[in-house]
């Protein structure tokens, strides 16, 4: 079964992204934790994401389409990036997002992909 776990970070977890001073040790952390992720073969896909300053939300009202500059919910965490592995089952994938160098995972089973 597939599940994506999302990773959530503060605005000072983003930041740690481009400080010249821990940029590496953080970099680091991600790096080994994806190698462990497809060292062990459950690693389907993933992606980092941009800061949430750079997201365009679009917001339909009224039947007309809003582009919003900003991320879609003005909250302090934001999406960061996320992983889709291939588990048994969710306390399997509960074990792995815990070894994520990440404060906040949100796991969540994918639907399976319509034909």
């Amino acid at each position: 079964m597939h599940y994506t776990l999302l990773f959530h970070g503060s605005p000072e977890e983003f930041s740690l992204r481009t400080d010249p001073l821990r940029q590496e040790e953080y970099s680091a952390s991600w790096i080994h934790y994806e190698k462990v992720l497809r060292d062990s073969g459950i690693f389907v896909s993933g992606a980092c994401l941009y800061a949430p300053e750079t997201a365009t939300t679009l917001r339909r009202r009224e039947g007309e389409m809003l582009v919003q500059d900003g991320p879609i919910s003005e909250t302090k965490e934001q999406l960061g990036g996320f992983f889709i592995i291939d588990v048994p089952d969710l306390d399997t994938a509960l074990e792995w997002a815990s070894r994520c160098p990440s404060n906040a995972v949100e796991v969540r089973p994918n639907l399976p992909q319509m034909k």
